[in-house]
């Protein structure tokens, strides 16, 4: 334990609180939801006034005060620690109901719904790259603001070519690990991706092998922990038709 001690220090610390936080909500909330949804236990859902509240309001509401205590106190010790583990919860509990501010209808357990799975999901990846002390803005080790810029700028482009080549993951990985958003950046693009539409013309070498590589209908490793969350979501069900639950 004391050999942990000297990693979870300074600035890890209140990241390591931040995503404790942050993953110990997501759990419990999906885990509450279902509970309401399959009609187990004592939870329901909660509204005022004939309204439905969604979990998402309470997390908006913890991120504007966290925020405004962070910037008006500045707080350090328990405190930072305190507001850090809060900031987590309201992450997690706005990011859980991502696809319902994305679509504004309620999806939470439709097909578009498992946005908010991937929200949650890749917001995790970078919490998790911060508490490993990935830092793509670091420039205490830099050797000068132009290379700052150029690393930055090289680094994002790159990243948002990942992205728009439909590998988002990687992308997201790549702002914090270089070379990976490089690697993904050199590769094919998915075939349902903006870069394929746009760069890939129909019956073109590079649509056909797109197509050969993301064969439609595959599922990846990624799907199949999105499943995990949002199991019996189906493409057929009609967008708004199941309510969200908490």
């Amino acid at each position: 334990m004391d050999a942990l001690l000297p990693f979870f220090s300074g600035r890890r610390a209140v990241v390591a609180w931040l995503v404790a936080a942050y993953l110990v909500t997501f759990l419990v909330t999906r885990f509450v939801t279902r509970a309401i949804r399959a009609g187990r236990g004592p939870f329901h859902d909660a509204s005022v006034g004939g309204v439905h509240l969604h979990h998402e309001v309470y997390g908006i509401f913890l991120l504007l005060g966290t925020g405004t205590a962070e910037f008006t106190y500045r707080p350090a010790g328990t405190g930072l620690y305190v507001l850090a583990a809060l900031f987590g919860v309201g992450a997690a509990l706005t990011l859980d109901e991502f696809a319902l501010w994305l679509h504004l209808d309620d999806v939470y357990w439709s097909t578009e719904g498992r946005s908010s799975v991937d929200a949650v999901l890749l917001a995790l990846v970078v919490g998790t790259l911060l508490l490993l002390g990935a830092n793509p803005f670091d420039t205490d080790r830099a050797g000068g603001e132009v290379a700052v810029a150029v690393t930055v700028l090289v680094d994002v482009a790159l990243a948002l070519v990942s992205i728009l080549k439909g590998r988002v993951v990687a992308g997201v990985v790549g702002v914090f690990v270089p070379v990976v958003a490089l690697v993904t950046a050199l590769r094919l693009a998915r075939p349902t991706s903006p870069w394929a539409r746009r760069r890939y013309p129909a019956g073109s070498e590079r649509a056909r092998r797109s197509r050969e590589r993301f064969p439609a209908g595959r599922r990846t490793r990624w799907d199949a922990l999105v499943d995990l969350f949002a199991p019996g979501t189906d493409p057929a069900t009609p967008r708004g038709t199941a309510r969200a639950a908490g």
